[in-house]
């Protein structure tokens, strides 16, 4: 297979051009996909999808995640951000226009099959995270965060305006248009490597694309694989609550699809702030465990107060603190994993962290199903509150470590 040259360091003014132009990318790809949103449900009740072959539909695409990511992320480690990224926005190119051309119920289940290598959110944390100064490195995630509040808003916004106007067809044919220009800034703007040339890299160089041993070994690095059960153990419950969402919102909030729109609207702007204004000055003052003590803490509260809500503006309540655990945690996480295992294995560690994401939003529907049919909100509430409690006891008897880097990253 090609191996990816080793290409003259950046300089510091070159590092921030490219951090820039990765979080145009990252915003406009979420954009494409939110976009995509507010085709497939109407599609598929067009082609006679009902709730359960819907669902089928969803948790394909969960599994297709969870096989990807972690190999999306080696390939990254191997072949550099620019093979990644163009890698990525291609497979979105074909999977915008496969559904443009969706007549049929099993083109719905094919057009999904490209999500396999669509990873370009991934794709970016491993170029922030190879240019940015580990000091700096969650502020520099969490501002993808940023981004994905943008593209949320933007693609919802857009994807109901063209498919009222234009119908499915149309708007998802402006999706591939738009992956295509995400492509060409990919070619124009990104190196073909942003790794630091070490000896570490060439040594990864000759290891296997497919090696599920070389995938696993990052879990034997100081500190990995205790992260990495905090991470699944405490945002288990909390994804289970967002795979529920919808259907609380229509059963117990009796919400209708304007209404929705803005609750949703609220949630990218409630994470919005949070990312690029919060994450920030809170990393510069506090260490890593000490805010990841804190989001799990706010998560137990959270809830606690939605097992016993009632109304919506009860729920409204909880949304901020929500959103403050959700990107808190997961930038901290992110980050302290990057800073365990060494900069060329930045990409698959990331991918491992992204496959993590795809297996909560694979069993969160069927546990929150279970849990919501036969306890109600209340039980999904406690659930959560009762898990962030044990773990945040756990951490206090044995804190995570932030403090074995090994990897060796650009200053931004």
């Amino acid at each position: 297979m090609d191996r990816i040259r080793a290409e003259p360091e950046l300089s510091h003014a070159q590092r921030r051009k490219v951090i820039r132009v990765t979080y145009v990318i990252a915003a406009l790809d979420i954009t494409w996909m939110f976009m995509q949103f507010s085709v497939t449900p109407f599609l598929a009740k067009k082609l006679g999808f009902d709730t359960l072959w819907f669902g089928y539909l969803q948790t394909l695409v969960g599994v297709l995640q969870l096989i990807g990511n972690p190999l999306f992320g080696r390939f990254g480690d191997l072949f550099g951000a620019q093979a990644a990224l163009s890698l990525s926005c291609g497979a979105t190119i074909v999977f915008f226009l496969l559904l443009a051309s969706a007549e049929h119920p099993a083109m719905l289940f094919i057009h999904k099959l490209p999500t396999l290598f669509m990873h370009v959110l991934p794709a970016s944390q491993m170029v922030v995270t190879d240019l940015s100064d580990p000091d700096r490195r969650a502020d520099s995630l969490s501002k993808l965060g940023l981004c994905f509040g943008i593209g949320m808003i933007a693609g919802s916004t857009l994807g109901g305006h063209l498919n009222t106007r234009y119908g499915e067809k149309f708007t998802a044919c402006v999706g591939a248009v738009g992956s295509a220009f995400s492509l060409l800034l990919v070619l124009k703007f990104i190196p073909k490597t942003t790794k630091a040339p070490t000896k570490t890299n060439s040594e990864a160089e000759k290891r296997s694309l497919f090696s599920l041993g070389e995938i696993t070994r990052l879990l034997k690095y100081p500190g990995v694989t205790p992260t990495f059960i905090v991470k699944i153990a405490a945002g288990l419950p909390s994804g289970i609550f967002q795979s529920m969402f919808l259907i609380i919102a229509l059963d117990m909030f009796k919400l209708d699809p304007e209404q929705n729109g803005y609750l949703m609207a609220f949630f990218g702007i409630s994470q919005m702030f949070i990312q690029g204004v919060v994450i920030g000055p809170l990393t510069a003052r506090f260490k890593e465990p000490t805010l990841l003590l804190l989001s799990i803490a706010i998560s137990a509260a959270v809830g606690l107060g939605q097992a016993y809500m009632q109304t919506m503006v009860h729920f409204c309540l909880t949304v901020v603190p929500m959103m403050f655990f959700l990107s808190v945690f997961n930038v901290i996480t992110d980050s302290i994993l990057t800073k365990s295992v060494p900069s060329s294995d930045s990409g698959t560690m990331l991918g491992l962290c992204a496959a993590v994401q795809s297996l909560l939003r694979t069993v969160g529907p069927t546990l929150g199903g279970v849990l919501y049919v036969n306890g109600g909100v209340m039980s999904i509430g406690l659930t959560q509150c009762a898990v962030n409690v044990a773990v945040f006891g756990l951490l206090l008897l044995k804190p995570l470590s932030s403090d074995h880097h090994t990897s060796k990253t650009h200053g931004e």
